[in-house]
């Protein structure tokens, strides 16, 4: 009995930490939010918009996460766990900014192409392949929670809207709008690297942290087709929020604004630097050992082969964290990108 306790320990631990932290920031966020929308006064906060939410934007804010859960139900990218959380993410992320909202769109849309590319190549090495690599709640939390949350903060702190990049004349509005940028941008890049560079990398994965030789698979391993696309997946996200502030804020405003072209670049690094930090996370604190058929394994047992990390966290976990580092790291980045246009 100690012994099934133990392996189960291992089995639902790593996973579980996280994302107790994560729930619990998530609903204290979300509480914030709805304390201060209903009584402002109770709040040192308070909504900066021009004006309340508009029926329009309501309407928009309950269609699209709609629309989209439901065509990934369809496509079997998400489970019925994992559409409820969506329908939550996609509702904060659209009613906050619709450049938030196109970010969020282009990484569910090209990451869940991207798990289904060459999906027979992934089910040799892959322990945990699901066909259609439907994610559940806990992925879409890990994925999507850090910039959802950020969106709650830009909602009580900023408002509604959407605003271009100034770290000058709107510091709180574009440290938030870049930091939201990171954490979706992390995913994507993630993602691509993962998804796309395991199947299309013609050289064997080298470990991170000590650069020796490791399986295809294995946690922290990297190769330079991986690192390319997850800058590319990165750069995707930018170019959605750049294309959104194009299109949607006003001209007179963007003349008195900086460059918004910057915004690909910070797309970028954010998928290269999230990949980067959820390679090291993975060759550290995550297990990764080999059965006698190659197929890759998270947690130790009889007849798996150690080859790198400590059973401390899991993929949801290394996901979660990396997009929070992600996103704290990044603005700082912006701040001097921007910096050197002036």
């Amino acid at each position: 009995m100690k012994l099934e306790e133990l392996q189960l320990g291992r089995k639902v631990g790593p996973s579980i930490l996280p994302i107790i932290i994560g729930a619990a920031v998530f609903s204290i966020s979300t509480l914030i939010w709805i304390v201060n929308y209903f009584f402002p006064i109770i709040t040192t906060a308070s909504v900066t918009g021009d004006h309340d939410v508009t029926p329009g934007r309501w309407f928009v804010a309950f269609l699209v996460p709609v629309v989209f859960t439901a065509y990934g139900i369809r496509k079997k990218s998400l489970s019925k766990s994992g559409a409820v959380c969506a329908l939550f993410v996609g509702f904060f992320l659209t009613i906050s900014s619709y450049c938030f909202m196109m970010s969020l769109i282009v990484f569910f849309l090209t990451s869940s192409r991207a798990t289904k590319f060459r999906s027979s190549r992934k089910r040799r090495f892959e322990e945990d392949f699901k066909e259609g690599g439907q994610r559940n709640w806990i992925q879409v939390i890990c994925n999507g929670g850090m910039a959802t949350q950020l969106a709650i903060l830009y909602l009580v702190d900023i408002g509604w809207g959407e605003k271009p990049i100034d770290f000058v004349l709107d510091h709180r509005a574009s440290w938030l709008g870049t930091a939201v940028l990171g954490s979706l941008a992390c995913a994507n890049g993630d993602t691509w690297a993962s998804e796309l560079g395991t199947v299309i990398q013609t050289t064997t994965p080298r470990l991170i942290t000590t650069f020796k030789k490791v399986p295809t698979g294995t946690n922290g391993g990297i190769t330079l087709g991986g690192l390319i696309m997850s800058a590319l997946g990165g750069c995707a996200v930018g170019l959605g929020y750049y294309m959104t502030t194009i299109f949607v804020v006003d001209s007179a405003i963007l003349e008195r604004s900086p460059p918004q072209w910057p915004l690909l670049i910070i797309g970028t690094i954010g998928g290269l630097l999230g990949s980067v930090i959820d390679s090291v996370l993975g060759a550290t604190l995550q297990y990764s050992g080999k059965d006698s058929k190659g197929v890759i394994h998270e947690i130790p047992g009889p007849n798996i082969t150690h080859i790198s990390g400590v059973s401390l966290f899991d993929n949801h976990g290394v996901n979660l964290i990396s997009g929070i580092l992600t996103a704290l790291i990044l603005p700082k980045i912006a701040m001097l990108t921007w910096g050197c246009l002036r």
